[in-house]
């Protein structure tokens, strides 16, 4: 079964946290943490990830924290994941490592089927916003 690994989950998580809520309003990745009882030092990378890429703000000293960085109306979930995981969510390992990392990749008669799949997660993953998951 197609999983979102946890950061992406927790990454979701945040934003969808701070999109619910007043625009430039901080979040700490320790308040964050304790809210939804995640892992403290995985959400703060996933949230230093974020913050790199331009989705969210970071802002340094004793009112320090996250911000949203982007409308969520046109923040993509795919791009989320892609930011988080550095590639797309792909529901068969051929599709990741190639024909190199399958032996029957020729002859397999599931690969085109689990590609029609893939694609309209793709495309599902897309259209769908932060906004969307609030």
């Amino acid at each position: 079964m197609f999983q979102l690994s946890k950061r992406v989950e927790y990454g979701l998580i945040a934003l969808r946290h701070m999109a619910m809520h007043p625009t430039g309003q901080v979040y700490t990745a320790k308040e964050l943490a304790k809210e939804y009882d995640i892992p403290y030092e995985l959400l703060a990378k996933v949230l230093q990830k974020l913050a790199r890429s331009g989705l969210i703000f970071s802002l340094q000293g004793v009112r320090g924290g996250y911000t949203l960085g982007q409308d969520p109306n046109k923040l993509s979930v795919a791009h989320v994941i892609r930011i988080i995981e550095e590639e797309k969510p792909m529901i068969a390992e051929c599709y990741v490592e190639g024909a190199d990392s399958c032996s029957i990749f020729d002859v397999c008669t599931i690969r085109k089927p689990l590609g029609k799949v893939q694609r309209n997660l793709n495309i599902l993953f897309d259209k769908m916003t932060i906004q969307e998951i609030i």
